[in-house]
């Protein structure tokens, strides 16, 4: 017994005709007859009284009408239930960002307009460190990450790492410090100061040989692991920091910030996912990224 043999019972049973019951289903009466003689077979009985005129239910017909219409109402509300988490109308998606994501608007429009399209969905955002994103990932307890560039992304051929944000670095410093009075800086000028630097789980890596290679020479660091300290500590008058450009938004007492006038240095926003991601939701919002106003680009 399948469903379409319940859907043919059903059709006879509220038609009370075998030629009306057949039309209404687009197959030959002979066809539907069989149809229903193979289930009262398989059932072990008969579920219709036949006459020249009409056919009527028998008590057996009664009971298997109620529960067929319970079956098929559960398969279609299942049906509508898979196909709606497939086209990622329902179900989760589980961020983990880093600061970066949020100062850039990034994160936010993205979610925005996720949720503008697909409201009955769920998202979960989590801020972790660029490397334990990855691990999460890995371990299926993130679907998502947006981190900047990192040394993990060479790490795992099983995850996607895609460019959906560049934005310059810019030098914070305390407000009175040597070089606040200049406009600009250049790269060279921190070559004695101490940079304080974002490092958690390896993400300083990136941004350290940048440094050497722009200095010459090894930099002389603190090291610290969150967005905020890293601005607390240089308006502390603990050393200056390289930041991303929209952290200047962030008004700190005592912190200025300076743009570079000579090579630009920069930093990327990593969207990371699962290369052969099954979720619906979460590929509904992948799709939303990459439809978003900055093109991803896979690294």
């Amino acid at each position: 017994m399948d469903l379409r043999h319940l859907r043919y019972f059903l059709a006879v049973a509220e038609e009370g005709h075998f030629g009306r019951a057949a039309q209404r289903l687009h197959i030959v009466q002979s066809a539907l007859s069989m149809q229903i003689r193979a289930l009262e077979e398989e059932l072990g009985g008969a579920l219709f009284l036949r006459t020249s005129r009409r056919v009527e239910l028998t008590e057996a017909g009664v009971l298997l009408r109620a529960e067929a219409q319970r079956t098929l109402d559960q398969a279609a509300h299942a049906q509508r239930v898979v196909q709606r988490s497939l086209r990622g109308e329902m179900g989760s998606v589980r961020i983990g960002f880093a600061g970066n994501a949020v100062f850039s608007g990034r994160l936010m429009a993205d979610v925005r307009a996720f949720r503008m399209a697909y409201p009955g969905a769920e998202v979960i955002l989590r801020e972790l460190a660029p490397q334990q994103q990855v691990e999460a990932i890995q371990n299926g307890q993130l679907d998502l990450g947006y981190a900047p560039s990192h040394g993990g992304q060479a790490l795992d051929n099983a995850l996607l790492f895609e460019r959906i944000g560049t934005w310059p670095l810019v030098v914070a410093l305390p407000e009175d410090h040597p070089l606040a009075h200049q406009p600009t800086l250049r790269v060279s000028m921190l070559g004695a100061e101490s940079l304080i630097i974002y490092a958690a789980h390896g993400a300083d890596e990136y941004m350290l040989a940048g440094l050497r290679k722009a200095l010459g020479r090894e930099p002389k660091v603190q090291r610290t692991t969150s967005t905020l300290s890293v601005l607390a500590l240089v308006a502390s008058g603990m050393g200056v920091a390289m930041v991303p450009a929209p952290l200047m938004q962030v008004t700190i007492p005592g912190l200025l910030y300076r743009m570079f006038d000579d090579v630009e240095p920069h930093t990327d926003l990593l969207l990371i996912s699962r290369v052969n991601e099954t979720g619906g939701a979460v590929r509904a919002f992948l799709a939303v990224v990459r439809q978003g106003g900055v093109s991803a680009e896979t690294l």
